[in-house]
């Protein structure tokens, strides 16, 4: 058995002699072939005194400085239980929290278990100084990077099971707590792109004003969506929705979009048309959004010009005629400014569910608009806008639910009133909630509902006599047309009378 003693003294011999095989490859070698020698004894020097593996995770990946998903998922999973195990801690403040948010400080290191192997992460900051992309892309800070640390011996169950375990939980984690946001496209020197605040619209299916079986059969569509990746991928069909809302101003499209990105916990992406320049870009626009997202284009009939009347031209193309290639024209008032812009009606049919709208998933496509017969058929057909919804009047059922929300009632004497009106009068749910609304501390709840049922009489007086002047018109010019067609008649018999003695006359002479 060797002493410790002799262990060592052999230990020294061999460092010593790799010492000086090292220092006689230094001198008599190439350059080239001294560098390699050089790395491949280091490598094995390392690997005979240090057993451990690394792997770096860096913040940003790619060209264009990109946050890497997988840098956010493992600090999203180090985070959930960073507090109780880390030295050094880093706090950060969330707005509308009353608790701090705290992760790993800079140069922390700490250590977890999996399966009974114990690994160790450390966080550190890159050199600003030897990172060109940085400078390049206007970093103002140095890029941070993660580093997993564990014995060789348990490479397979790390790199295969416990990377992909934290990858999981930290995406998990992060869908569970992050801010939904609201996106919005804005018109650049160069380019559209994207740009984003906190999404805070309270908007929910509880409140929203709708009859309660409409409303269910939607939450249920939504439901079946987030949960058919598997039935998307068996019928070869991306994993998106369209949805079309149409109704008359004020019957709650936007609010139905927020209650939907509620519902789901989805961002929700503004795109407004008018301030893409051309298709490409607005395939860029549509690449750069996330899965788990709503993309929403809010009054489709005003923004593009989107009627089906598209130019004929023979020059544009052949086969269809290249009718859809034509650029989309745009309304009268917005002329001047979006003249650059060369965004065709094929270019948004293929936004939606052409070859680029499978790059993602998980995405509903949400189309509003008050004029349904303004829209070319071939956008809002079925493929593209799955389902349509109809946004219409305030029913006696909606106005149960704006009672509870805006007085907190469920019954009063003055309801058999107010839903006789509403079986004869047409008023948005944004008419009935301004008349719900007290405007002052004085108005009770039965001020409140008198309003409305002033209001909801007021406008079945309007519309009867709305509609009288319209039987009076239509009355009117029937009269007109009797006379016209009466004169016609007159004038056609006093016609052939005189032809009848002018015909009379040539013959007797």
């Amino acid at each position: 058995m060797m002493f410790p003693v002799e262990m060592f003294a052999h230990y020294g011999s061999a460092i010593g002699w790799l010492m000086v095989l090292r220092m006689m490859l230094q001198h008599y070698l190439p350059s080239q072939l001294r560098d390699l020698v050089d790395r491949y004894i280091q490598k094995w020097w390392m690997s005979l005194f240090d057993p451990h593996v690394q792997i770096s995770f860096p913040q940003f990946a790619g060209q264009r400085m990109k946050s890497s998903e997988a840098y956010m998922a493992i600090q999203n999973y180090l985070t959930k239980n960073v507090s109780s195990v880390a030295r050094r801690l880093k706090a950060d403040s969330v707005k509308d929290s009353r608790s701090l948010v705290l992760s790993m400080d800079d140069h922390e290191e700490i250590t977890d278990e999996y399966e009974g192997v114990k690994v160790r992460w450390f966080l550190n900051k890159e050199d600003a100084t030897k990172t060109s992309s940085a400078s390049l892309y206007g970093a103002t800070e140095p890029s941070r990077f993660y580093r997993l640390t564990f014995h060789r011996k348990h490479r397979e169950l790390i790199m295969q099971s416990y990377v992909r375990h934290v990858l999981t939980e930290g995406k998990a984690i992060e869908s569970m707590h992050r801010q939904r946001k609201l996106y919005s496209n804005g018109d650049d020197r160069f380019y559209s792109r994207w740009s984003h605040v906190v999404f805070e619209h309270p908007a929910t299916f509880e409140t929203l004003a709708m009859d309660p079986d409409k409303k269910r059969e939607i939450m249920n569509d939504l439901t079946k969506f987030t949960q058919g990746k598997d039935y998307y991928a068996k019928i070869g069909k991306a994993w998106k929705r369209g949805y079309l809302l149409y109704g008359p101003p004020g019957t709650g499209k936007s609010t139905m979009v927020a209650a939907m990105a509620n519902f789901l916990n989805y961002d929700v992406y503004d795109l407004e048309l008018t301030a893409v320049k051309d298709n490409s870009e607005l395939r860029r626009l549509l690449i750069e959004t996330s899965s788990k997202s709503i993309i929403v284009i809010e009054d489709i009939d005003c923004s593009l010009d989107l009627t089906g009347q598209r130019r004929k031209d023979g020059a544009s193309g052949s086969g269809s005629g290249g009718e859809d290639k034509s650029p989309l024209k745009k309304l009268t008032h917005k002329e001047e400014s979006s003249s650059s812009s060369q965004v065709t009606l094929s270019g948004l049919l293929n936004f939606i569910d052409g070859i680029w709208s499978s790059c993602g998933g998980e995405r509903l496509i949400v189309f509003t608009t008050n004029h349904l017969d303004k829209l070319d058929p071939a956008l809002i057909r079925r493929g593209r806008m799955d389902k349509h919804i109809e946004m219409s009047y305030c029913s006696y059922e909606a106005f149960k639910v704006l009672a509870i929300n805006y007085l907190n009632i469920d019954d009063h004497p003055l309801y058999e009133t107010i839903g006789l009106l509403f079986n004869k009068t047409n008023m948005t749910p944004a008419d009935v909630a301004e008349n719900l609304m007290p405007k002052s501390d004085d108005e009770d709840v039965e001020a409140c509902l008198s309003n409305l049922i002033q209001a909801l009489e007021a406008a079945k007086e309007e519309a009867a006599k709305k509609k009288a002047e319209e039987e009076a018109q239509a009355k009117a010019e029937k009269e007109r047309q009797e006379k016209r067609s009466k004169w016609w008649r007159k004038g056609g018999v006093w016609a052939g009378s005189l032809l009848k003695k002018s015909r009379s006359t040539t013959q007797r002479e």
